[in-house]
């Protein structure tokens, strides 16, 4: 029998994962499985069945996730997430319980972008990109929205 190889990061993991300490942790993963269609791979309860730890797949990444104890304040997030219709992530975010921070609506940086507050307070910005700004032409049109009143 080969001994058992233990990589340094776990095969599938990014380098870099997120966590969040949520005010309701079981309500946040049916948030994420609703809007995102996120897979929970980990969770674990407490004695009170208060959510330890959970571990969830996400658009292609992890998120580790906790519910908010007293020496675990809640801590909430923002995210940016590009998505090939960020209209259709907008509604669905907001039938999930969300509430709307900024309609979608065309970005002069060439995205097209919604803002939402997810039921546990985090802020999350979806985005369709439309067009490949180059940083110059960048530079111009934000000096030019800076100066519009």
């Amino acid at each position: 029998m080969s001994p058992e190889v233990i990589l340094p990061i776990p095969a599938g993991y990014p380098r870099l994962i997120p966590y969040l300490t949520v005010s309701a942790g079981d309500s946040f993963l049916a948030f994420l499985s609703e809007v995102f269609g996120a897979e929970i791979n980990e969770r674990v309860v407490d004695e009170h069945g208060g959510l330890r730890h959970a571990e969830v797949r996400v658009a292609g990444t992890v998120l580790m996730v906790s519910e908010a104890a007293p020496e675990w304040p809640v801590r909430p997030a923002s995210f940016y997430l590009y998505d090939e219709d960020c209209d259709a992530l907008y509604r669905k975010a907001l039938a999930a319980g969300a509430s709307s921070m900024t309609e979608p609506a065309d970005q002069y940086y060439g995205d097209r972008n919604a803002g939402v507050k997810d039921p546990v307070g985090n802020t999350w910005w979806f985005a369709t990109r439309f067009e490949n700004v180059p940083s110059d032409e960048l530079a111009r049109r934000h000096a030019e929205k800076r100066a519009t009143p």
